[in-house]
């Protein structure tokens, strides 16, 4: 009986405690832990602080720079100047608790009502905006904390230079805060040393250190954002997608013998095919594709293609980028079909895609796919590749979709020939005319 109770109080323990920190600490489940390219997001805890506060206030103004604050209720209370203040320089504020306590040895309704609601509430009567965003002390949250995100967004963060201890000192200081430094971190700094655990005189250290790296975070073109401006990032299902999705991938490249049409650009690939469809596609040159023509089925280079989503700013910057990589690309085709043996015989370029308005302009012509299942499993293939590498994909796949129509685009060689036979191409030393692409 005894055995009995130890076990389930251990197994109480693990659900109640271990499994929300593993969900949230290591797979960032439920919270905000990162941001995009570029991005970097300051956020101070534990104030504020009448000594140090006002200093980094007047740091951060200076720069320009805008952060988020997560404090303490009962500090707001006693300090309403400073949370006002905050609030007029535009910074946002969010939640750490009434006092810096642990949520793991409290009920979920105490942090709730006791903590949480209780300091959004004074921030609110101090500045006349609730606060939505709330940190945990010490990152910790118990299984039942997930009921807060009904009304806060829980933040955590990405970079922690443990700059609570004034052993640290200001150079180390310095060296962590640049050095483990990403695209989209979220930089956990702490401005008063009054909690447990902390030194009094820690934000001294931080604060040299703070006007040291600013000016190189800017150097290294990184953004200073507040926690809500952070673009999204991927959860641990997409990345987990991405990483199966990438993996099929390159396993069709190798058992259907897809080629990049220049190996040091690879965003476009080749398959050489027959065309199988019965009924044939006939093209505004006039041209046809009849069932038995050789064809080069067009593919894109997803793990580019990836890299292009998550770079580009919107749709219309990616599929500008997709379109001025292949206007790039069809010279190289055009040479490899009149030079190459193995493409003698082919009659033009084949392709179906979502993003078919933009190679009408490269000569392509643009026609509907046939009624029938295979549509069917071509449309839903080609958003879950869209959701897959779109910078924002889920949303991208809510907008317009009724745009989002998979069609056919195809080229003959005659167009192809018309077009861009007459463009010159750079000697690659890296291969032989006889054999290999030249590299544009």
């Amino acid at each position: 009986m005894k055995e009995k109770l130890i076990w389930g109080i251990l197994i109480f323990v693990a659900i109640y405690m271990l499994v929300p920190w593993i969900l949230t600490r290591m797979l960032s489940v439920g919270v905000i832990r990162r941001g995009g390219k570029g991005q970097l997001a300051l956020t101070f805890d534990d104030g504020p602080d009448p000594k140090y506060t006002p200093k980094l206030l007047d740091l951060l103004k200076e720069n320009g720079i805008r952060a988020t604050f997560f404090v303490l209720g009962s500090k707001a209370e006693q300090h309403p100047e400073l949370i006002r203040r905050m609030h007029e320089e535009g910074h946002l504020i969010g939640i750490h608790n009434y006092t810096h306590f642990s949520n793991w040895v409290m009920t979920p309704w105490r942090v709730k009502r006791r903590h949480v609601d209780r300091s959004a509430a004074i921030v609110e009567g101090i500045t006349g905006v609730r606060p939505i965003y709330y940190r945990p002390p010490w990152g910790i949250i118990n299984l039942f904390d997930y009921g807060l995100r009904k009304d806060y967004k829980i933040v955590i963060w990405s970079l922690m230079p443990h700059d609570w201890n004034n052993s640290v000192g200001t150079e180390l200081l310095k060296r962590r805060l640049l050095d483990e430094v990403q695209d989209g971190s979220v930089v956990l700094l702490h401005d008063s040393g009054e909690t447990l655990g902390a030194d009094d005189d820690a934000p001294t250290y931080m604060l040299e250190a703070l006007t040291d790296v600013i000016g190189q975070y800017k150097a290294l073109g990184y953004s200073f954002v507040r926690v809500d401006g952070l673009t999204p990032a991927p959860s641990a299902a997409r990345r987990m997608l991405v990483k199966l999705w990438m993996g099929w991938e390159r396993a069709f490249i190798r058992l259907f013998h897809v080629k990049p049409v220049d190996p040091d650009n690879t965003f476009l690939q080749i398959r050489l095919r027959e065309y199988t469809d019965s009924t044939p596609i006939t093209l505004e040159d006039g041209e046809v594709f009849a069932k038995g023509d050789q064809i080069l089925e067009l593919h894109l280079n997803n793990d580019t293609l990836l890299e292009l989503g998550r770079t580009s700013r919107n749709s219309t910057h990616l599929a500008i980028q997709m379109i001025k990589r292949m206007r790039a690309l069809l010279p190289q085709i055009t040479h490899l079909i009149e030079h190459d043996p193995d493409y003698r015989n082919v009659k033009g370029l084949y392709g179906i895609t979502l993003i078919n308005r933009g190679p009408q302009q490269l000569g392509f012509t643009v026609l509907d796919l046939p009624k029938g299942p295979f549509t069917l499993i071509t449309k839903l293939y080609l958003k879950l590749l869209m959701y897959v590498v779109h910078p924002k994909g889920k949303e991208r796949l809510k907008t317009k979709a009724e745009l989002l129509v998979p069609k056919i685009i195809a080229i003959s060689v005659k167009e192809l020939e018309n077009r861009y036979a007459s463009v010159s191409l750079p000697y690659s030393s890296s291969c032989t005319p006889e054999t290999a692409p030249l590299t544009l």
